[in-house]
Formats: structure tokens, C-alpha cells, sequence
């Protein structure tokens, strides 16, 4: 994956299940500079916590930075009321308040909400009397840049350099300082530190280049056979979990393990989900996407994979992209477009193919920095774009590195209430490690290594998101209808080299849907009374609070490396498809159920949809996901393809995440489940 704030949930696979994709990655990165000192702003001025980072201790001092080395900070504006944003947000978002579906247009949140230029005006002429230069400005942010003695002078607080693992980087001496005549006009301040927070696409698996070569390798016969009675070619089954039995292979938490089912297609999962007995296409809804950089295919791909199996390419017009190019940034440190071309085509092609008629809008960040997918999530509220915006990403908050900028913080969850207040909901991706604890990152394919804790991830905690969890979906027969639901959970081993044993036996954790009860958050409204205090009231790491939080996901949806979902694209010149898992196949999937939600309200949007499914808790709107009541087949023989000439043969165990998991009622594994039979029913106007 590409690095950047965020981690995406995915991994590649053939017609059988694949591996997973790359880990989340916090990295600190910049040059380290020499030093300065800093001209106090006044003894009323306001401090702005989380500024001086957690690795800049005494102990790393490395000494005082060069007060001439180049610096930039962006300056996010608080504008009029950022008390009435909140509450507007919540009054339109809440079934039970008379404001309930009154959104506001865009020209109406910027007349209400947005920055006076009196405030820009005040901000400008801090900075510039600092000595910095404002380089851009939009709505929401002033982009400042100058001498790292300016810096100094307008934030009250010198820079010096700091030894971390990484290497030397420069940070402030202690917390930033807004004057007072201006702290009323600043939300936030990022980026006075020389770390970054960077994003991760799950389409550039640490695996990939493997399960890219399985999908080729269908093609041809293994050089290497596999044991007598199993088959010499990669193998699935085709007519739902369980349909063909892996013989010859050792007995595993089962005898007779069998196959993993082979990867679902859009008809398939339409068909479980009730999309196609409900009869809704997402007509009249729009779903953005939004990764970084683009895919030049992307819409010929998209139409390609729609033809081969089934269903109906985009109409003229029905698909849009907003690219520049000749802005992208970053790319080594992100892996380039083509780290996140599989990303791309998998939230397109889920969106499409579960709501074949809604507008498709792609977005790309001009990198996978904060900041670079910051300004792709506020040109799509800025520009209403869409109704419902797909995101398949996100970092731990706590590491061993320091904690998550709080900038970034405050900066995403004002643009997600200002995309509530236009009638605008964000799903986000839990991710694909569990509690994101070190026990899981200690095997896990797709964790971030440096986490210090279990924990909820960022953006999947923000209580104004929808955060989207993963199930291990499975069929209930040839014909495609729902079967059962696990929660997303991988223990993998490996079939020993006399073919007579799994190694290790039982499997270690591989592979699972994010979630868990976030410290950092109060409960938000719509858990009350459905969220019992004996999960809120503890936090992932085993934190107790006096008063419930934050817990995460909100729902769930299929996911599972071995029950994964087909991807088509054009990778280096040649089109080709894989299966791919994750919490990243499960986000698209949730927007596109939202997109037909609207369709079933008549085309009115559902916004920031939470209310309105913690409203439906308990109901068939929802398959509650319960790990103890499902058929009993926790175990899969996943062949995963020919790899420089041998065929692999893994045995996993499913329904088995790390430190959460499925059961009755709502839960950190699943939240209130899946999309029931009920699902679009329950959204249908009254006449």
C-alpha cells in the first residue's frame, strides 16, 4: 500500500482467496534542521495541545534547529460556530428531530458556518507580521510557509531537532501558541512537526505481486505436484462454502475441510443482500470514491469487468473523475498510481456493481499525505458531489511513534459535520487488523507494526462516520442466496512439507476486521441504548471510563480473504482479475447499499446515515452476526496458486479474529451486523 495516514483494507487473491494487503504505516519523515528561538505571542494566547509531539522528549534532544531552514504549517479556519455546525449536524442526521432531512445547500453552510473574511483577513495579517508567507487558501485553510524563525515567532515556541528511530526531525520545543486575537478564528494547526502521517493502499499488498501471479498462474499446470488426491491447480468452490471438500488434505479443526468458496462477483452479492430482491439500482444517488492519485483505465476497466460477468457497463456520463496529474506528489514514499490502482478499481467496481445505477465520482488525492486526501474529502462536500463518499483507509491513533496530530483530528471531523449538515455521509473502512493491538500486529498481514495498544482506527472512530467492519459471508446454495455471516478473522497455516500436517497448528492470527471501543471519544447519541455500558465503558486497550465511548464498527459487510470479492484491471499493459479481501471491499459495498437506501426513500439522501441504522437495531433490517450460533464450518483449505513453480496449499480458520469478536446483539466485531432482508424495506417512504 501506499503510505499515507491511513492503511486500506484489502488483499489480492485468484479465484480462490488471496493475501492481504500492506500495513498502515506511521512514518516520520523530513530533514532535520539547526535552530532558533521563539518570540512569545502573549501570556493570553492559546496553546494548541499535541503540537510539541510525544517523541520530542529531553532524552532525543538533538539541539536547536536552523532558524533559516524552510518550514510550512496549515492554519485550519474554526469559522463562525463551530458549536451550531455540531448541533445543526446532529438535527438533520436524527429521525427523531423535527429538523430531521433539512439539509442545507453548500452556498448556505459557507453563508453560515464558513470563515468571515474578517477572520481570514485577522489570520492573514498574524502570520504575514510573523515574517511567513501565505502560499494557499481555500475555505477551510490558510497554507503558510517561510524561515523556521518565522515559525518560531508566530507560534510562541522554538523548534528543535529530535532523535527518533527514523532518524533526526524537527518539532516544536512545546505546544504552539495562537495570539488571543485570533485563537477564536483557528480550528487547528497541522504539519509544525517534520512527521507525517500517510495513508496505505490495501491494493499494494505486501503480497500482491504474488496474488497477482496467481491469477496468471490459472493458466498453466504447476511444475511441482501437490499431494495425490488434491488437486494439481488452484481450486475453489464454486457452488457456495462447503460445495467441494479438499480430499487428501490432513485433517485441520475439521475432517473433510473444504475449499474456499471462489471470489463473488457484484450478482452474487446483490443476490445475499437483498439488493436484487428489493429491486433498487441506486437510481438517482451519487457515491463518490476516493484514494489517491488515478487510474487511466479505470472507467474502461470498470466496463470491462461489468461485461464479463454480467451485469451492464456504465452509462455515457454515469461516471466522472476529478484527476491532476501534474499535481501528484509523494509518489515514492506512496507507491505511485499503481500502488493504488487495485484500491481504485476494487471501491469503483463494488460501488457500480452494487448500485449499478448510481453516479460513480472518483476523487483523487494529489498524494496518500493527510493532507493531499484532506482537500479530496472537502472538494466533494465543497462541490457536493455526491450524496454518500466512499473511503477505504485509516491509521492507528497511538504508536510507539507518538499519537495521531490532532490537527488531523479536528480538521476531518468538521468536514464530515459540514458534509452531514448538506445531507452528505462518509464510510470508512475499520481495517484489517483486529484490535490493531501488538499481539495482532505481531503476525498480522496488514497491521501497523508500530502500534502501542489495541485500539479503534482513524477515521473508522470519528463518531460522524459510518465505520464499516468485514463478515466472512457464505453462501447458501448454487442459487446465491444468504447462507450465514461470521465475523471477519484469519488464523492461517501452512501445509507441512510431507503433506502430512498443518504448520502451525492451531494457525496464527493472519488476517481481521478492525473495531473496538475507542478511548478517545465520548458515546455518541445514536449507541445510547443500544451500545451496553459493559462494551462502552471499556476501551480496547482495557481502559475503564466512568462514561460510555465511542464504539466502533457501526456495520458490516462481506470481506474475508477467503470468501473474497473479484477485482478487474489493467496492470502493467494487461487487464486481469483477482479476488480481493477486507475491510476496503466491505466500505464500497456499504456505500453502494446506502446509494439504493436513497433510492428506496424516493431520492431523498440519507446523509450521515447512523442515526437512522442504530434507529433499526434489533430489527431485520440487519442479519445479526453471531460467531457462536453460525453452521459450525470455522475451517478453509485455501489454495493460493502456483508460486515459482509449487503450489501452495493453506488451511485457514475463519470466524477467529483477534481480541473481538461476533455475537449476540451489537458487538466491536461486526456492530449491529449486516444488510437484512429487510434492509431497503425499512427505508421506503409511507404514502
Amino acid at each position: 500500500m501506499p503510505i499515507a495516514r491511513n492503511q486500506l483494507a484489502k488483499l489480492a487473491q485468484s479465484t480462490a482467496p488471496a493475501t492481504v494487503a500492506a500495513a498502515l504505516i506511521l512514518a516520520t519523515l523530513g530533514t532535520a534542521a539547526p535552530a532558533s528561538a521563539a518570540t512569545p505571542v502573549g501570556d493570553s494566547a492559546r496553546a494548541l495541545p499535541g503540537t510539541h509531539p510525544a517523541w520530542a522528549t529531553p532524552q532525543a534532544d538533538a539541539g536547536a534547529a536552523d532558524a533559516s531552514a524552510s518550514a510550512t504549517a496549515r492554519i485550519y479556519l474554526a469559522g463562525r460556530d463551530t458549536s451550531g455546525l455540531a448541533a445543526l449536524a446532529k438535527a438533520v442526521s436524527d429521525p427523531g428531530s423535527a429538523s430531521y432531512g433539512r439539509y442545507l445547500s453548500s452556498d448556505q453552510v459557507r453563508a453560515q458556518f464558513g470563515a468571515t473574511p474578517e477572520q481570514v483577513k485577522a489570520v492573514t495579517d498574524w502570520v504575514t507580521g510573523a515574517g511567513l508567507d501565505v502560499s494557499a487558501r481555500t475555505d477551510h485553510y490558510l497554507q503558510v510557509s517561510g524561515s523556521t524563525a518565522a515559525m518560531a515567532r508566530a507560534f510562541g515556541t522554538g523548534f528543535r531537532n529530535y532523535r527518533t528511530a527514523d532518524g533526526t526531525h524537527r518539532a516544536p520545543a512545546s505546544d504552539a501558541k495562537v495570539p488571543a486575537a485570533v485563537a477564536g478564528s483557528v480550528l487547528a494547526v497541522s504539519g509544525l512537526a517534520d512527521a507525517i502521517h500517510k495513508n496505505s493502499s490495501d491494493a499494494t499488498s505486501v503480497r500482491e505481486a504474488e496474488q497477482r501471479a496467481n491469477a496468471a498462474s490459472r493458466l498453466a499446470a504447476p511444475d511441482k505436484k501437490a499431494p495425490a488426491t488434491l488437486p494439481e491447480v488452484p481450486t475453489c468452490s464454486e457452488d457456495g462454502y462447503g460445495s467441494k471438500t479438499a480430499k487428501g488434505a490432513p485433517d485441520g479443526y475439521e475432517k473433510n475441510e473444504p475449499f474456499a468458496p471462489c471470489s463473488y462477483v457484484p450478482a452474487q452479492l446483490r443476490k445475499a443482500y437483498g439488493v436484487s430482491d428489493a429491486k433498487v439500482t441506486g437510481k438517482g444517488a451519487r457515491v463518490a470514491v476516493i484514494d489517491a492519485y488515478g487510474l487511466s483505465t479505470m472507467e474502461q476497466d470498470a466496463n470491462h469487468y461489468s461485461s464479463l460477468h454480467g451485469d451492464q457497463p456504465f452509462k455515457p456520463g454515469q461516471y466522472t473523475e476529478y484527476v491532476t496529474p501534474d499535481k501528484w506528489t509523494h509518489q515514492d514514499e506512496c507507491g505511485g498510481p499503481e500502488g493504488w490502482a487495485g484500491e481504485e478499481a476494487l471501491d469503483v467496481e463494488m460501488v457500480h456493481g452494487l448500485a449499478p445505477d448510481a453516479q460513480v465520482v472518483y476523487v483523487g488525492g494529489n498524494s496518500c499525505y493527510d493532507d493531499d486526501l484532506y482537500d479530496a474529502m472537502a472538494k466533494v462536500v465543497d462541490e457536493h458531489l455526491a450524496d454518500v463518499v466512499s473511503n477505504s483507509w485509516g491509521e492507528i491513533m497511538h504508536g510507539t511513534g507518538g499519537d495521531i496530530d490532532p490537527a488531523v483530528v479536528a480538521a476531518d471531523n468538521q468536514i464530515f459535520q459540514l458534509g452531514a449538515v448538506t445531507g452528505i455521509g462518509f464510510t470508512f473502512s475499520s481495517g484489517d487488523c483486529g484490535d490493531s493491538s501488538p499481539g495482532a500486529a505481531a503476525t498480522g498481514a496488514n497491521c501497523q507494526t508500530d502500534t502501542n495498544q489495541a485500539q479503534a482506527d482513524w477515521p473508522s472512530a470519528s463518531p460522524w462516520v459510518t465505520s464499516v467492519g468485514g463478515t466472512a459471508l457464505q453462501l447458501g446454495d448454487k442459487s446465491g442466496k444468504y447462507g450465514d455471516e461470521v465475523s471477519m478473522g484469519d488464523l492461517r497455516s501452512v501445509l507441512s512439507a510431507d503433506q502430512k500436517s498443518w504448520s502451525p497448528f492451531p494457525g496464527k492470527f493472519y488476517f481481521g476486521g478492525g473495531g473496538g471501543v475507542s478511548k478517545d471519544f465520548a458515546q455518541p447519541w445514536y449507541q445510547q441504548g443500544v451500545v451496553s455500558d459493559d462494551v462502552a465503558k471499556t476501551a480496547a486497550d482495557g481502559t475503564k471510563s466512568a462514561t460510555p465511548l465511542r464504539a466502533t464498527p457501526d456495520i458490516a459487510m462481506s470481506g474475508d480473504l477467503v470468501a473474497a470479492t473479484l477485482v478487474g484491471y489493467t496492470d502493467g499493459g494487461a487487464y486481469s482479475e483477482g479476488g480481493y479481501g477486507g475491510t476496503s471491499v466491505s466500505a464500497p459495498e456499504t456505500a453502494a447499499m446506502f446509494a439504493n437506501a436513497i433510492q428506496a426513500r424516493g431520492g431523498r439522501a440519507l446523509g450521515f446515515a447512523n442515526p437512522a441504522l442504530y434507529d433499526r437495531a434489533g430489527t431485520n433490517a440487519f442479519h445479526d452476526v453471531n460467531d457462536d450460533a453460525n453452521h459450525g464450518k470455522r475451517g478453509n483449505v485455501v489454495d493460493l496458486g502456483v508460486v515459482s513453480g509449487t503450489l501452495r496449499v493453506r488451511l485457514y480458520k475463519i470466524g477467529a479474529d483477534y481480541g473481538l469478536s461476533a455475537n449476540r446483539g451489537y458487538d466491536t466485531a461486526t456492530g449491529l451486523g449486516s444488510p437484512g432482508k429487510n434492509f431497503f424495506k425499512s427505508f421506503t417512504l409511507k404514502k
